[in-house]
């Protein structure tokens, strides 16, 4: 399984939906996780709005047929629309993710800490492979580790 640090210097706005719909263009299914309910409610109206060419079906966990929903935001990892790939985009890694195929872990600079001690630990983990990556001055994603 693959677990992909994201540290962002750009908003998660312009990051999260890119990462959504290369998914489910390639016929995968995505969660998002983020605890705190106004996060989810941006992420809602984000998923709507970023490209007025774009339609990336989705929905919040508990309002309508998870099962059938190719992304959905969810407050905790669930496996509720069978994806086997999971964007945390709130900064606080679970354990749980591990479960998944591929693992968006996102973070800005006020969780870093708590993302260089999931790196850590995950070192140790058979089957895991990290990637780190970081933007560079020109926004492009870079492999840094």
């Amino acid at each position: 399984m693959q677990v992909d640090f994201y540290h962002l210097t750009s908003p998660l706005d312009r990051v999260l939906p890119r990462i959504a719909e290369r998914v489910v263009q390639t016929g995968g299914r995505l969660l998002i996780v983020a605890e705190p309910e106004a996060q989810r409610v941006a992420l809602d109206r984000l998923l709507w709005s970023y490209a007025p060419e774009s339609f990336l079906p989705h929905a919040h966990m508990g309002t309508g047929d998870d099962a059938a929903q190719p992304v959905l935001i969810a407050s905790d990892v669930t496996t509720a629309n069978a994806a086997r790939n999971v964007a945390i985009v709130d900064g606080r890694w679970r354990d749980a993710a591990l479960d998944f195929e591929r693992v968006f872990h996102v973070f800005d600079e006020e969780a870093i800490r708590e993302a260089r001690l999931a790196w850590k630990a995950l070192g140790d983990r058979d089957g895991v492979e990290r990637r780190y990556w970081k933007q560079n001055d020109a926004g492009r994603w870079e492999q840094a580790a």
